[in-house]
């Protein structure tokens, strides 16, 4: 069955002469979709259908052969708008659940996207696998890193296919600059910076507790997060800018550089860290998470900087976000937006030359969020995990480098990291580590 999913989906998407999934309209897939028998159709439920988790199933259904079948959320104006966007993609409204668990007891579902606040991931993830489902989790993969090393093992227990929402690993523009920064030429690479400026983001005005919102359970939203009363900025999209749920810009932007700069250079874990940072843009706001912050990396041979800032958009290079792996021989610089090499220069018998070609500034091709969701697709058809561009274990590398900036800011210290033990020869920096569940949730057990 799995290679006749495979065959269909190819044949399908080539019979509609279609190369790059964003291109095919609402109506054609409606009408792929009905050539597919439920038996190779591959059925997805969503926990947590606002955000990301829309996004990425909208992405999904992008293809012929995936289909929405379930939504689980615990707002009931969320289900309701999610439920309505899916009947009009597909024609068909799919169940809704204001309790996950309940939904993974539905036998008819292959596959989970779980784009839950960061501090309900490693649940959602743990119980899907058990409960034999294939899993597209949000980035960071957890709120701690030890939640992040338990997810790790869950994978390995239950066999399934996980892919990671660091979709920036199915953009064109960074798979040709990681072949480049793999290829040498930019010589002795010394420091790799990596950042997100971003001028969006205004203060998080300062409001009282209130009343939580009709139609939403409130309590399971928290979940294992200290009980707290509810407050609109802490709820939906927001949740990021406060400790309990989230990592603020460290983890939200930076797992997407940070991965892309590790996979460049080949390594997974720093000698040491020391960050410095904090509330310098809006001092009195409501956010908990720095606005502003800069933080070390060391590792063998080079160290990379991460920074990142609220209300400006002048970052490095002219650009809001982006890598820059700086060579002797010259500088890759990668973003949203393409890539480029900017070249050293030379004295050569009394003349100014570049140390190696230039590359101007080169786009992206296609969506790299649907090129992500069709490689998740295509390692579930084929029961073949290397097609996942990024697995859960990829996830975790990034994951866990971003927490290290955030304990590291949270200790004041300069903190080192002990690769053989897994932990850090700071005793505060271990306790910062370790994941406290509440309100009677507890962490999983592999």
């Amino acid at each position: 069955m799995k290679s006749r999913r495979k065959f269909l989906q190819t044949s399908l998407l080539a019979g509609a002469g279609l190369s790059v999934p964003s291109f095919i309209q609402a109506e054609t897939l409606r009408n792929l979709a009905n050539k597919i028998s439920p038996s190779d159709t591959i059925n997805f439920g969503v926990i947590g259908c606002k955000g990301m988790g829309w996004s990425d199933m909208n992405a999904h259904l992008k293809l012929p052969n995936v289909n929405c079948i379930a939504l689980a959320d615990i707002d009931e104006s969320v289900l309701a708008q999610r439920s309505s966007d899916v009947e009009n993609l597909r024609g068909k409204k799919p169940a809704v659940y204001g309790d996950y668990r309940k939904m993974l007891e539905n036998k008819d579902i292959d596959a989970i996207i779980v784009g839950t606040p960061d501090h309900w991931h490693c649940l959602n993830l743990v119980d899907s696998l058990s409960a034999g489902k294939h899993v597209y989790v949000e980035k960071p993969i957890a709120n701690t890193i030890e939640e992040c090393m338990l997810m790790v093992e869950a994978q390995k227990r239950y066999g399934k296919m996980v892919q990671v929402g660091q979709w920036q690993r199915s953009g064109s523009q960074y798979a040709q600059a990681i072949d480049y920064v793999k290829s040498g030429k930019l010589g002795q690479i010394r420091l790799v910076k990596t950042w997100a400026y971003q001028g969006w983001m205004k203060p998080v005005p300062v409001l009282p507790d209130g009343a939580v919102p009709k139609g939403v359970d409130y309590d399971m939203w928290l979940g294992p997060a200290p009980k707290r009363p509810f407050n609109e900025n802490r709820f939906h999209f927001n949740f990021r800018w406060f400790w309990d749920y989230a990592g603020g810009l460290m983890t939200d932007w930076g797992v997407h550089e940070i991965d892309i700069a590790l996979h460049a250079m080949g390594v997974t874990a720093p000698k040491s860290v020391m960050a410095s940072g904090g509330k310098f843009a809006y001092p009195d706001d409501a956010s908990e998470t720095p606005d502003t912050l800069q933080t070390v990396y060391e590792y063998d041979g080079f160290n990379m900087l991460w920074e990142h800032a609220t209300g400006i958009d002048g970052g490095n290079y002219g650009t809001t976000e982006g890598i820059a792996f700086i060579g002797n021989n010259a500088t890759l610089v990668v973003n949203r937006g393409g890539w480029k090499v900017i070249p050293e220069t030379e004295n050569v018998e009394g003349e100014r030359k570049n140390k190696v070609e230039e590359v101007p500034h080169t786009k992206p091709e296609g969506n790299a969020l649907e090129l992500h969701a069709q490689g998740f697709v295509n390692a579930i058809t084929s029961n073949d995990a290397t097609k996942l561009t990024c697995g859960i274990e990829t996830g975790s590398i990034a994951a866990i480098n971003a927490q290290m900036g955030n304990i590291a800011f949270k200790t004041g210290n300069k903190i080192y990291w002990d690769e053989q033990k897994g932990q850090f020869t700071d005793t505060d920096a271990n306790d910062l580590m370790k994941a406290n569940y509440n309100n009677g949730w507890q962490l999983p057990k592999i």
